[in-house]
C-alpha cells in the first residue's frame, strides 16, 4: 500500500515506526475533540499502555481527535506532533482509525472499548442503503441476467481467439488447426490447418492469433506460429487475409517477423500477440531454453556444448529476441517500422530495437489496457518449491509494464528476489546478482555484458 496514494489518503498516514525493546509502553493521549463519538467521555489525559506507532505521509484533511505527549515517554518521532486517533469523510464514505489495539489487554479496557465502538458507529454512520449511483466502478449485474452459450466444443489445446467487429470468432488449436464461428448460421468451420512443427514433441506449433484494428476495411489476420522450415527452426507472425466467405489467402501472406529457435527445448514458447492504441504490436517470446537441468533454479549453465540450457543467451541477451516482449507497427507492405518507447532505441550497438520488455521467461499471455496503453502479462515460473543455496523459490508472476523494461529473469524472480552466480561444472555458488545492473558474463551472450535494471513484479506467487 506504500505504493498506492489514494489508501494513503483514506486511512490517513502510512506506518514509519514504533520504539523497541520494549515496543509496548505507557504514555498519555491528550484528547482534543470530546465531542465526537468516539472520544465522548474520555478524559482529557488519558494514560494507556500500547505499542505507539510514529506515522509519516500524514494527510492533512484528517480530523484530529487525540495526540500521544510524546513527553510521556520514550521513542515518539512526530516532533510533537503526534496524531493517535482520527476520522474524516473520504471520497464518497467515511473512515475512522485509531492507533490503540497491540495488545490483548486493550480489548480488556471499558474506555478503549467504548472508544472503539464509537469510531464504527461513526464509519457506519446513518446505515443508509448504499446509493450506487455515485460509485466510479460498474456495478455487476445480477446472475440471472447472463446466459451461457456455448459456440464450439471437443477442441483442443485452444489457444487464442479474436472476435471480428462482423461478430465472427476466430480461434486456432496448438496442433496447427484454424477455426471460424460464424453467428450466421451458428457453426464451426475448420478454415485451414497450418503445417506446424513438432507439436506432439514440444510445446510448440500454432500458439497465437489477433485480428488487425482495421479489420473491417482490411480483412488481416495474424498468427503466431512455428514454422516448417527444413533444418532452421524459427517461429514467425504472419499476415493473411480472410474472405467474408471465410477463405484464407494463401498467396497474399506476409511473413511480418521471424524469431529463430532452438526446437529441441521442450518449453517456453511465449506465443501472446496484442495491439495498442496506436496500433502497434506486441509478441511475447519465451526464454526457449531447457529448465530440467537446473534443480528449478536460474538456467544460467556456461559450460561448453550447453548452449539450450542457458536462459543468458535468450531473455538476458540484448541482442536476441527469445525471452521477451517485443514491440512494433506492421506496416501495409508486410514489413514493420520501430515505435518510439522500446527499451534500446534504433541503432544501440548489440541490441535489438524490437525489445520492449527483456528479462522474460515464459510471458504465455498478455493483454494491453486500450484506455492507459499499460501492458500487462502473466509470467511461468520456475520450478523449486523451496529456497536453497542458488537463491530462491520459484514464483509465478503477474506483471505490469507503463514503459520499456528488463523483468530480471534468469538473475531475478518475484520482488527482484535475487539468484547467485553458479558453476555447473564445480557446483560452486558465488555471489547474488544484482538488480541494479546485472552482468551477463555467459560464452552464449552476444549482446551487452551490463542488463538495464530489474523492475520487480507486480504480483508474485
Amino acid at each position: 500500500e506504500y505504493d498506492w496514494p489514494w489508501y494513503n489518503k483514506l486511512v490517513g498516514a502510512y506506518f514509519k515506526s514504533h520504539p523497541s525493546n520494549p515496543n509496548v509502553r505507557k504514555a498519555t493521549i491528550d484528547v482534543i475533540d470530546t465531542a465526537h463519538v468516539s472520544t465522548a467521555g474520555l478524559p482529557k489525559r488519558w494514560d494507556r499502555t500500547d505499542e505507539w506507532y510514529n506515522y509519516k505521509s500524514i494527510n492533512p484533511d484528517i480530523k484530529v481527535l487525540a495526540k500521544l505527549d510524546e513527553d510521556s515517554y520514550e521513542g515518539g518521532e512526530n516532533d510533537g506532533n503526534h496524531p493517535i486517533a482520527w476520522y474524516h469523510e473520504f471520497d464518497g464514505g467515511r473512515a475512522f482509525y485509531t492507533g490503540g489495539g497491540h495488545t490483548d489487554e486493550t480489548f480488556a479496557e471499558p474506555m478503549f472499548v467504548k472508544h472503539l465502538l464509537g469510531g464504527i458507529k461513526y464509519a457506519i454512520g446513518d446505515n443508509k442503503e448504499l446509493d450506487y449511483s455515485k460509485a466510479y466502478a460498474v456495478k455487476k449485474p445480477e446472475d440471472n441476467r447472463f446466459t451461457k452459450t456455448v459456440l464450439s466444443n471437443d477442441l483442443n489445446e485452444p489457444m487464442e481467439l479474436s472476435v471480428a467487429p462482423d461478430g465472427r470468432v476466430f480461434f486456432i488449436e496448438r496442433a496447427g488447426n484454424f477455426y471460424v464461428y460464424d453467428p450466421k448460421d451458428k457453426k464451426t468451420t475448420l478454415v485451414y490447418k497450418f503445417p506446424v512443427k513438432a507439436v506432439d514433441k514440444y510445446l510448440n506449433g500454432l500458439l497465437g492469433m489477433t485480428i488487425d484494428p482495421d479489420f473491417a476495411t482490411n480483412n488481416f489476420l495474424y498468427f503466431f506460429n512455428t514454422a516448417v522450415s527444413g533444418n532452421n527452426h524459427k517461429q514467425h507472425i504472419s499476415r493473411i487475409p480472410i474472405s467474408r466467405d471465410n477463405v484464407l489467402d494463401l498467396k497474399s501472406e506476409k511473413v511480418i517477423i521471424e524469431i529463430p529457435i532452438d526446437l529441441e527445448v521442450s518449453a517456453h514458447t511465449g506465443g501472446s500477440m496484442a495491439w495498442d492504441k496506436q496500433k502497434n504490436l506486441y509478441i511475447s517470446t519465451g526464454d526457449n531454453t531447457v529448465p530440467f537441468e537446473s534443480s528449478g533454479f536460474a538456467p544460467i549453465d556456461r559450460m561448453e556444448n550447453r548452449l539450450v540450457y542457458s536462459a543468458e543467451r535468450t531473455s538476458a541477451n540484448t541482442n536476441d529476441l527469445r525471452g521477451k516482449i517485443l514491440k512494433i507497427h506492421p506496416e501495409a507492405d508486410g514489413s514493420y517500422t520501430i515505435p518510439e518507447g522500446n527499451l534500446f532505441p534504433k541503432g544501440t550497438p548489440l541490441t535489438r530495437p524490437e525489445i520492449y520488455v527483456m528479462g522474460c521467461r515464459n510471458p504465455y499471455r498478455m493483454s494491453v489496457d486500450q484506455t492507459t496503453g499499460i501492458l500487462y502479462w502473466g509470467e511461468v515460473g520456475p520450478d523449486s518449491g523451496t529456497d536453497g543455496p542458488q537463491g530462491p523459490r520459484g514464483y509465478d508472476e503477474f506483471n505490469q509494464a507503463k514503459k520499456a523494461g528488463n523483468y530480471g529473469w534468469p538473475y531475478f524472480v518475484g520482488d527482484n528476489k535475487r539468484y547467485k552466480e553458479y558453476n555447473f561444472a564445480t557446483k560452486e555458488v558465488g555471489n547474488y546478482f544484482a538488480p541494479a545492473g546485472a552482468q551477463n558474463n555467459s560464452p552464449y551472450n552476444t549482446g551487452n555484458k551490463v542488463l538495464p535494471p530489474a523492475v520487480s513484479a507486480m504480483v508474485w506467487y
